[in-house]
Formats: structure tokens, C-alpha cells, sequence
């Protein structure tokens, strides 16, 4: 009884951040895999639609858009407060509302996920490379959190409304 009452509170409280989250981490950890072990090395690019979309395997040791380049000391350990952070809001908080939870659970796998890869290797994989308007390459941790993002900010004006 004790047993189903924790995981009813905890668990399915916000069980669609967690769903989020996890499988969010997976494919951001899974996708980086594919890249590191297929590709040649550092810099060599497959190009899907060439001059528009490839995927590039680099490497940044700053945060998005190799901003603070060489940061990898300290950037690690905010990943790993925030996902703290964001997995005890998960865990502790009242249930969120739906947005928020899809909101804070993509954050939460693009924060731990670009956070592993500092901890592991001291550098993030970037990969998704659009050429055509000459975006800096980036993966797929990086677009999780910035869709969490769009989605807190709207969850935010919804209850504004």
C-alpha cells in the first residue's frame, strides 16, 4: 500500500516530465553515439542535402553557440545543478501543469544530456549543421532545451491569459 501511495505521489505526479525527460535523454545520448562511432573523426561531414543540411561531428568546450569556449570546467557543474534542480522539482513539486512539465522535462534532457558529454569527455558532440543559412552546429540537447523553453513561455502567457 505504502509502495503504490510513494510512486502514485511521486512518479505519476508528473509523469509526462519524466516521460520527456527520459526519452529526450536517450535520443539526445543515442544520436551523439551514432555520430562519434560512424563518423571518421572530428570535422568529417555527411551531407544530406549538400550546401543546405549536414551532419557534422564537432566538438564545443563552451555552451550554445560556443559561447565561453573553453568553459567546460564550470559548465559542467551548472548542467549538473540544474538537472538537479529540475529533477527536484520533478520530484517534489506539486503536479504541473501539462506545458510546464513538457517544458522543464526537454530542459531537464538537454541540460543532463550536454551535461554528461562535459562530465565523460570534457566537450559537447554538436552534429546538425544547416549550411545554407550558416547556423552554428549544434544537437539535439540544444534544441530540447530551447523548446522547453517555447514551451514554458507559452505556458506562462496561457495562465496570464
Amino acid at each position: 500500500m505504502l509502495k503504490n501511495q510513494v510512486k502514485n505521489r511521486f512518479i505519476l505526479r508528473n509523469k509526462w516530465f519524466w516521460l520527456v525527460s527520459i526519452l529526450g535523454l536517450i535520443l539526445d545520448q543515442l544520436t551523439k553515439y551514432l555520430i562519434v562511432e560512424n563518423f571518421a573523426g572530428i570535422g568529417d561531414t555527411l551531407p544530406l542535402w549538400k550546401g543546405v543540411f549536414h551532419l557534422t561531428y564537432v566538438v564545443n568546450t563552451g555552451a550554445a553557440f560556443s559561447f565561453f569556449s573553453g568553459g567546460v570546467g564550470w559548465l559542467r557543474w551548472l548542467s549538473l545543478f540544474v538537472s538537479i534542480g529540475l529533477a527536484a522539482l520533478g520530484w517534489f513539486y506539486k503536479k504541473m501543469p501539462f506545458g510546464e512539465q513538457l517544458g522543464y522535462g526537454f530542459i531537464l534532457a538537454g541540460a543532463f544530456g550536454n551535461g554528461i558529454d562535459r562530465f565523460l569527455f570534457g566537450y559537447v558532440v554538436d552534429f546538425i549543421d544547416f549550411r545554407l543559412i550558416h547556423f552554428p552546429v549544434f544537437n539535439l540537447a540544444d534544441i530540447f532545451i530551447n523548446v522547453g523553453i517555447i514551451f514554458l513561455l507559452y505556458a506562462t502567457w496561457k495562465t496570464a491569459q
